[in-house]
C-alpha cells in the first residue's frame, strides 16, 4: 500500500487532491493518506518536520502547502511571502530525501516567470527576465522550489517533480476582503452588492488586463496525472534543468469580462465600474500547455460552470468563507 503525504491538506488545492486520493481509495486502489494541520506539524520548522518524515516514513509526498494572497497581500507582507514559502519548501523536500522519499510532487505558481515574457508563457521562459515587482518575494521562493527538486534528482537520484498552476479557483477558497486572489474576492464583493443593493461595484485597476483561470479540481486531477507519469514519459517531455510543467486551460479573459460574468453568476444587476488608480498587475498571464497536453491531460472544467460551483460553495459556507 503506498503511503501519501499531502503537506496543506487543508488549503484549496490540498483538500481537493486529498478529495482525488480518497475518491481512488473508494474505487479500491491500496493508498493512505497522511496529513497533519499546522497546529499538529509547523512545516517551517525543520526539526519538526524530520521527526514527522522520520515517524511517518511516506512513499509519496505532495507538496500543496504555502503562504498564498493577492497583489494586496504580497505587497503588504513581502517578507513573510519569501520567508515562510522557502522554509516549507526547503524543509518538506530536504527531510523528505533524508527520511528516504523518492517520489515528490510540488506546486508552484505561474508567477515564477518574467513581468516581460512572450505569451503564452512556455517552460523555457524561467529566468529569462525581471519578475513582476508585486509578488517578486513569492515567485523567487517557487522558482526555487523547482531548483530544489531538479537539484536533488540530478545528485540523488530520486523522482521530484514540479507543476506550476495558472490561477486557481474552486470550493475551499480564502474570501477575505483583503488578501483573497481576484476571483473569489470579486465574487465576495458582488454578492455583497447584491445583498446591500448597491448600485454599483468597482473593481481594482482599468480591467484589462487579461488572466487565465483554472478550476481546482482540475488542477488536482493535473497534479495527479503529473504525479503518475511513468520516468519514461516525463523524462521525455522535460530536461534535467527545465523540469517543471505548466498546468491551465490555455485561454484567458479580461478582468472587466470575468467581472460581468461574476455578476451573472451572482445575480447582481448594477454598474460595474473601474478604478483605474489602483494597480493592475501583469497585463497577460497564459500559460502554455502544450507539454502536458501532449502528455495526455486537458483542462475540463468551463469557467462559467466552475464560477456556479464556487459561488454554491460560497453560499453554503458564507459564515466562514467571509473571514
Amino acid at each position: 500500500m503506498r503511503k501519501i503525504y499531502v503537506a496543506g491538506h487543508r488549503g484549496m488545492v490540498g483538500s481537493a487532491i486529498v478529495r482525488k486520493l480518497t475518491a481512488r481509495q473508494a474505487a479500491g486502489e491500496a493508498l493512505a493518506v497522511v496529513t497533519r494541520t499546522h497546529a499538529e506539524l509547523d512545516l517551517t520548522n525543520q526539526a519538526a518536520v524530520r521527526a514527522f518524515m522520520a515517524q511517518e516514513t511516506p512513499d509519496v509526498v505532495i507538496l500543496a502547502a504555502a503562504k498564498v494572497g493577492g497583489i494586496h497581500a504580497n505587497n503588504s507582507y513581502p517578507a513573510d511571502f519569501i520567508y515562510e514559502n522557502l522554509m516549507i519548501e526547503c524543509n518538506v523536500i530536504h527531510e523528505a530525501f533524508a527520511a528516504g522519499v523518492t517520489k515528490l510532487l510540488q506546486l508552484g505558481s505561474s508567477c515564477i516567470y518574467p513581468k516581460a515574457v512572450a505569451q503564452p508563457m512556455a517552460e523555457e521562459a524561467l529566468l529569462t527576465g525581471t519578475l513582476e515587482p508585486t509578488n517578486e518575494p513569492y515567485a523567487v521562493a517557487k522558482i526555487a522550489g523547482i531548483k530544489l527538486c531538479e537539484s536533488y534528482n540530478r545528485q540523488h537520484g530520486v523522482d521530484y517533480r514540479s507543476v506550476m498552476p495558472t490561477n486557481l479557483y474552486g470550493p475551499g477558497d480564502n474570501f477575505h476582503p483583503e488578501n483573497s486572489h481576484v476571483l473569489p474576492a470579486l465574487i465576495r464583493r458582488f454578492h455583497e452588492a447584491k445583498r446591500d443593493g448597491a448600485e454599483a461595484v468597482t473593481i481594482w485597476g482599468t480591467g484589462t488586463p487579461r488572466r487565465e483561470f483554472l478550476h481546482v479540481d482540475d488542477m488536482a486531477e493535473a497534479s495527479l496525472f503529473v504525479l503518475d507519469l511513468d520516468q519514461e514519459t516525463y523524462a521525455a517531455n522535460t530536461a534535467p534543468m527545465l523540469s517543471h510543467i505548466n498546468v491551465g486551460t490555455g485561454s484567458d479573459i479580461a478582468i472587466y469580462e470575468v467581472a460581468e460574468l461574476i455578476a451573472k453568476v451572482v445575480g447582481y444587476q448594477g454598474r460595474i465600474e473601474t478604478d483605474p488608480s489602483k494597480p493592475d498587475g501583469t497585463l497577460r498571464k497564459l500559460m502554455d500547455v502544450r507539454r502536458l497536453s501532449q502528455m495526455g491531460w486537458d483542462a475540463k472544467v468551463a469557467l462559467e460552470q466552475g464560477l456556479q460551483e464556487t459561488y454554491a460553495w460560497y453560499l453554503a459556507n458564507y459564515e466562514t468563507a467571509r473571514g
